[in-house]
């Protein structure tokens, strides 16, 4: 499943020309691939940290995913360096706490007009809608934000008309022998 992101109306100046996503579900993890275009040189590198739950990313360039569940929804945020965290929430921006799902970079490329970054996580049990988001932010420290979808007036990732993409149908694992 591929999905594009676009920017928040408005915005001019991003370094960012195109963003896409690959989504891929196997199980209970969801694989997730962000295709940034443009003059990526221009990209504000994330702060160099072990690729480890970290607190804060989308002060920064920050690819995101929320997922919505039973109990309220999922935001995952992701880091070129490998850092990631993962929040619950109850309702809308109401009780964040952190969420026991985990996230990994699992590939990054980057070179020319091109950024590539690869992602999993786990899934909650009760996965259903997703929000596909994005922060990036530019060497001079300039912010844009792109998301599937922009229903408010400012950019809110958490707005639950955000959540406009259906979780993708798990294929076979890919170890998975007939």
């Amino acid at each position: 499943m591929r999905a594009s992101l676009i920017p928040y109306p408005g915005t001019v100046g991003s370094p960012a020309e195109s963003i896409a996503v690959e989504l891929r579900r196997e199980g209970d993890r969801l694989w997730l691939t962000y295709r940034v275009r443009g003059d990526t040189g221009r990209i504000r590198p994330a702060t160099p940290g072990e690729a480890v739950r970290t607190d804060e990313l989308w002060r920064h360039t920050c690819f995101e995913a929320f997922i919505s569940t039973d109990d309220g929804y999922r935001e995952f945020n992701f880091a070129t360096t490998g850092q990631w965290a993962s929040y619950s929430f109850s309702g809308y921006r109401q009780d964040m706490a952190p969420a026991p799902e985990e996230a990994e970079l699992t590939s990054h490329q980057s070179g020319g007009d091109d950024l590539d970054l690869g992602f999993v996580v786990d899934l909650p049990a009760s996965a259903d809608r997703l929000a596909l988001s994005a922060v990036i932010e530019d060497v001079d420290g300039g912010l844009s934000y792109w998301a599937l979808v922009h229903p408010s007036s400012k950019p809110d990732f958490h707005n639950a008309r955000s959540f406009t993409l259906a979780l993708p149908a798990s294929e076979p694992t890919r170890d998975a022998r007939p």
